[in-house]
C-alpha cells in the first residue's frame, strides 16, 4: 500500500498542517453556512454557562451533541456540493443521495436541538432559582 503522506510534495506526517486545514475547514463551515452557524452560536452560550457553574456533564452533552451537528452539517455540505458538481442536471438517484445525507444531518440536529433545549431549561431554572 503506497504511503498518501509521501508524493505529494510534503515529506511525511505533519500534525500541525493537518489541524491547520481542519480548522480551516470548519471556520468555513461557521462563517458560510448560517445552519452551523446560529447552532454553534446558541452551544457557545450554553457551553459558557455550563463552563462558568462548573456543570461539567451538560458541558459535556452540550460539547458532544454540537460536535455531531457539526460534523454532519459539513458532511451533508460536502455530499451534496460533490453531487452537484458531479451532477449538474436533476437527477433522481443524485437525489436520493442528497436526501439521505440531509436526513443524517437532520438527525443529528434533532439530538442536538432535544440537547440544547433541555440545557436551556436547566440555565434558565438556576437564573430564576439564583
Amino acid at each position: 500500500m503506497q504511503n498518501k503522506f509521501l508524493g505529494t510534495g510534503h515529506q511525511g506526517f505533519h500534525p500541525l498542517r493537518k489541524m491547520r486545514v481542519a480548522l480551516s475547514g470548519a471556520r468555513y463551515a461557521v462563517l458560510h453556512d448560517f445552519a452551523v452557524a446560529y447552532k454553534v452560536v446558541l452551544s457557545a452560550v450554553i457551553l459558557l454557562w455550563c463552563f462558568w457553574y462548573r456543570q461539567w456533564l451538560d458541558f459535556n452533552m452540550v460539547l458532544l451533541a454540537t460536535g455531531l451537528m457539526m460534523v454532519a452539517e459539513m458532511f451533508n455540505t460536502t455530499i451534496e456540493a460533490l453531487c452537484d458538481f458531479l451532477e449538474p442536471k436533476e437527477n433522481e438517484k443524485i437525489g436520493i443521495i442528497k436526501d439521505i445525507a440531509a436526513a443524517a444531518a437532520g438527525i443529528s440536529i434533532l439530538i442536538w436541538w432535544i440537547i440544547f433545549l433541555l440545557e436551556a431549561v436547566h440555565v434558565w431554572q438556576r437564573i430564576l432559582v439564583g
